[in-house]
């Protein structure tokens, strides 16, 4: 032991051991401190009882002796972050030439174990760009499995282990699957050993339990849990494609037979398998269902959702059943049966079938909003959002349509409750790209389709014109201090602050005007003394369904009172169309999601009226009626 370590000791200030631990951190010695990292030992200081570490972060700490006895770790010379300081350029072509020896040295160094993470932040930086990293792990992920000295788990988080003697990667991969209970890790297990199928010396021996294992699971699982037997068949069926000595145990369990015996409950299995074997379900169909399975796959689409609605077509294509999937297509779109994943789908593929790109299309979408309004609670719509962002949709809708046909396209836009202003303009421009005729229509030269006026109550007229209010005496004055301010901070092509006030600015004008448009045309009403002898607004309208004898109430009330939730609607939807003017007694045809239903009025009563008083001097309609009058 050194000299000055023996005079710590002697004086209390170091312990045996410590100086022991101690006298392995010599100067030039490098080290590791759970907080501070990697260093190197600069000197040592005994007189002062301390040793200086220079850390990557903080050069020349100081520590006392005691303390860096207990807490820094010697490094030996092979360690792969003193390797990595002391001969990098030996580091990086063992990288090129032999990566997996790299990575043994790095999990050597840290206890046998680490992480892809843990390895990736030793070598980014010093070894490896971000990009290099990425591609380097990738085939040295492989070499490692493919070596059978590690240990590679399926989870990225977890870490790689070098494995002990005399444990392959086949034993380690069949001690997995046997160690599973649950069938989904039954399957994780199968999926890993069928990557890993060649590696199995003896796959008749090592593997024929496995097959014998999932089918026994897929047979208990079939009627409580069908996605997971049809998950354990396909995961079978790959293995015994690439392990071509191994065979069925249980005769007649095949992915067909769990199609046919499954069938009615198909709409459920599908959505809760990978998309991967979802498609390998419906590419069965055929096989499955014999020369019935156009016809029940197309049923399968109606009544799908999400990623199915794009599989089915793809497989009645390639199955040579186009017709019938466009004949199906035709009448569900002129039948407004169409749901709304049919129609997404239909629109994100109109070049594949610009045929059905016509105003019934259109008119298709708008039914199935309609619907959506009416069934959801103000949630986002996906067909809305499809329509609204595809640019170039209603151009090619009405690009071969006649002149008069988009003019009353146009109008019923201008009508629909479905948009909000700044939304149904956009959308008329793009019509009017196509026939620059109807400009008119949105410039304001046709005053006999902005004049009707809108029946609203007063309680909503009250809430657009506060929101009038706020934009003009509040939000524009904010506004326009808000520019000033940035203004001020010059150079205006660099100016975040500048860019986004003038962009409010233009959000917060157009949305003045439409509110005064809306303002302009609107005709507040309580919905005192409604007309009962028909339908009409103000009036609660009770129907019974001819065929299902299901009842169903509705309440017309004015342009912007529409909650579905309370099955209150606007005079201006669809199903308020349809009712308007008819009497008690009379039958209505409304549309519905998958049909037309034949409804009964069964009686017409008043609804409450609008408790809220209108103002007495309606301030904001003069300035409004001002605003125009400009």
């Amino acid at each position: 032991m050194d000299a000055e370590l023996e005079k710590l000791v002697e004086a209390g200030k170091l312990t045996t051991k410590s100086a022991g631990q101690l006298y392995k951190l010599k100067p030039g010695t490098y080290c590791l401190h759970k907080s501070w990292g990697f260093g190197r030992v600069r000197e040592w200081n005994l007189l002062l009882n301390q040793i200086v570490i220079d850390f990557a972060t903080k050069k020349f700490h100081p520590m006392q002796a005691q303390y860096a006895a207990e807490n820094l770790t010697p490094l030996p010379p092979e360690h792969f972050l003193v390797r990595k300081v002391t001969d990098v350029e030996s580091v990086k072509t063992l990288a090129r030439e032999n990566p997996v020896a790299l990575v043994q040295n790095i999990l050597e160094s840290l206890d046998g174990k680490a992480s892809a993470q843990q390895i990736g932040e030793w070598l980014v930086g010093d070894i490896f760009t971000e990009a290099e990293w990425k591609r380097w792990w990738e085939s040295t992920r492989k070499a490692l499995k493919t070596s059978g000295r590690f240990s590679i788990p399926s989870k990225k988080t977890e870490p790689i282990e070098i494995r002990g003697e005399g444990v392959s990667h086949a034993d380690e991969l069949l001690a997995a699957f046997n160690k599973a209970r649950q069938p989904k890790q039954q399957i994780a297990a199968v999926e890993q050993i069928i990557k890993s199928h060649d590696q199995f010396k003896e796959p008749e021996k090592q593997l024929q339990p496995v097959v014998v294992a999932i089918e026994n699971a897929a047979a208990r699982n079939q009627k409580l849990h069908p996605e997971l037997a049809f998950e354990l068949i396909i995961a079978r069926d790959d293995l015994l494609a690439l392990v071509p000595s191994l065979h069925v145990t249980h005769i007649g369990l095949t992915l067909s037979k769990l199609i046919v015996e499954d069938e009615k409950r198909l709409t459920l299995i599908l959505p809760n398998l990978p998309a991967a074997k979802e498609k390998r379900v419906l590419q069965a169909l055929p096989e499955a269902l014999g020369e019935g399975w156009t016809e029940r796959a197309l049923r399968l689409m109606e009544a799908s959702h999400g990623r199915m609605v794009a599989q089915i077509p793809r497989i009645l294509t390639e199955g040579g059943r186009h017709g019938e999937l466009r004949a199906m297509l035709e009448r569900s779109i002129r039948e407004h049966s169409a749901t709304s994943e049919m129609l997404i789908w239909l629109c994100g593929e109109k070049k594949t079938w610009s045929d059905l790109i016509t105003p019934d299309l259109l008119w298709a979408i708008l039914a199935a909003l309609e619907r959506e309004q009416h069934n959801s609670s103000g949630r986002a719509s996906k067909l809305q959002k499809a329509l609204v962002d595809d640019r170039e949709l209603l151009g090619e809708i009405f690009k071969k349509v006649d002149v008069g046909l988009a003019r009353d396209a146009m109008r019923r836009l201008q009508l629909t409750p479905l948009f909000d202003e700044l939304t149904k303009r956009s959308l008329l421009a793009r019509m009017v790209k196509v026939h620059p005729e109807l400009e008119n229509m949105i410039a304001g030269a046709e005053p006999q389709e902005k004049t009707a006026p809108l029946i609203v109550s007063w309680s909503s007229l009250e809430k657009r014109r506060a929101e009038y209010e706020e934009i003009v005496k509040v939000k524009i004055p904010e506004n326009t201090k808000e520019i000033a301010i940035a203004r001020s901070y010059g150079d205006l092509s660099e100016n975040f602050e500048f860019k986004a006030a003038k962009q409010m600015q233009s959000v917060l004008m157009r949305r003045k005007a439409e509110l005064e448009v809306m303002l302009h045309d609107a005709r507040g009403t309580s919905f005192e003394n409604p007309d009962t002898s028909r339908v009409s607004i103000g009036t609660i309208v009770k129907l019974r369904n001819l065929e299902t004898n299901n009842e169903e109430t509705y309440t017309i009330l004015g342009a912007w009172d529409g909650d579905p939730d309370r099955h209150i609607i606007s005079y201006q939807t669809a199903i308020g169309q349809a009712l308007l003017g008819h009497e008690a007694g009379e039958t209505v045809s409304l549309n519905t999601e998958h049909d037309t239903a034949q409804l009964t009025i069964i009686s017409i009563a008043p609804a409450p009226a609008d408790q809220t008083m209108p103002a007495a001097t309606p301030a904001t309609e003069s300035a409004v009626e001002a605003a125009i009058a400009k």
